[in-house]
Formats: structure tokens, C-alpha cells, sequence
């Protein structure tokens, strides 16, 4: 059980009432228990969503890439509730189920190419130990641009951000999503 409520359209004020139509626009409807609960500081929900979306539409990086680095993540923290979110949109760009039933263990398989085996590393890295030592940012370097870099860098942080908020508030997992 969450530790703040979920808030819903009903509990909108007129100050609210735009950030619920955003949401209602921009992600699914039902709204996802991390956006119920982050509607609880609505200015930071607000740019919690743009930064999001920057780091979603306003990227060079591969979106392919992109999800394998926040599925990395995700399977880094144990935390299923970004493993499931990020499955389907990790299959909408181009990553095959094979692929999905590896990453946890992507290191002993031979269904990542060179780039995607050095993103999953980086991520994993940073995850773990925070900094990445110069040889896992070479091999990641080495397929990217600079700009790449730091879209990649900034993705894996704000994803590491996000499992830490989702397991410090302890969302739930919505029905709808396998365990």
C-alpha cells in the first residue's frame, strides 16, 4: 500500500483541474499509481511529466537503446513495477520478447549487439556503483555521439530517480500489469 494517496480526476481543484487533462492527453488513462501519487505536489508532477517528455521526444538517442538502458535499471533495483511499465514501450521500439526475457542477464546472451550489450552496462554500472569507470563509458562512447552521452546519462539517472521515488512512496504494481 502506498505511503500518500492516490489522488484521481475527482480530487481536482481548479488549480488542478489542467494537470489531470494533461495527464488524461499525455499517458494512459487510468492514470498509473506513480502519477496518482505524485498528483499529490502538483507543480512537481507538472515538471516531473515535462522532464519526462524531454528525455522521451526530445532525444537523439535511440529509443531501442533508450528502453534497454531503463529496463537495465529497472532489473539493477529489483523494481517490477519499472519493469513492467517500460516492457511494452521497450517492444513498440524494436526490442524483440527474446530480448526482453534476457536483459536481467544480458551479460550471457547473445541477443544484444555491441551498443546495446555497452547502454546495458553503463546502466547497470551507474546503477550499482554511481560513478562508471572510464572503460564502461568508452565502450558506450564508442557508438554514441556526445549529445548521445549525455541523453544516455541523463536517462539512467532520472530512471534511478524514479525507482527510488516509486520505492520510497512504495507504489503498487496496478492490477493490470503481470506480477
Amino acid at each position: 500500500m502506498a505511503r500518500v494517496p492516490y489522488l484521481s480526476r475527482a480530487d481536482a481543484t481548479a488549480d488542478t483541474e489542467a494537470l489531470w487533462d494533461r495527464l488524461e492527453v499525455e499517458r494512459k488513462v487510468p492514470t498509473a499509481n506513480i502519477f496518482a501519487a505524485l498528483a499529490n505536489a502538483p507543480a512537481l508532477l507538472d515538471a516531473f511529466l515535462s522532464y519526462a517528455n524531454a528525455l522521451r521526444d526530445g532525444s537523439e538517442l535511440s529509443p531501442k537503446l533508450r528502453e534497454l538502458a531503463i529496463l537495465t535499471v529497472g532489473h539493477a533495483t529489483r523494481s517490477r513495477y519499472e519493469i513492467a511499465h517500460h516492457q511494452s514501450h521497450a517492444h513498440k521500439a524494436g526490442v524483440t520478447p527474446e530480448q526482453l526475457a534476457a536483459v536481467a542477464d544480458f551479460e550471457n546472451s547473445d541477443l544484444f549487439d555491441e551498443a546495446e550489450r555497452a547502454v546495458m552496462r553503463l546502466a547497470e554500472e551507474s546503477t550499482a556503483a554511481v560513478e562508471v569507470t572510464d572503460k564502461r563509458w568508452a565502450e558506450a562512447s564508442a557508438h554514441l555521439s556526445d549529445k548521445q552521452m549525455v541523453e544516455l546519462a541523463l536517462t539512467i539517472a532520472w530512471y534511478n530517480s524514479g525507482v527510488r521515488i516509486m520505492g520510497m512512496l512504495d507504489i503498487d504494481l496496478e492490477d493490470s500489469y503481470p506480477g
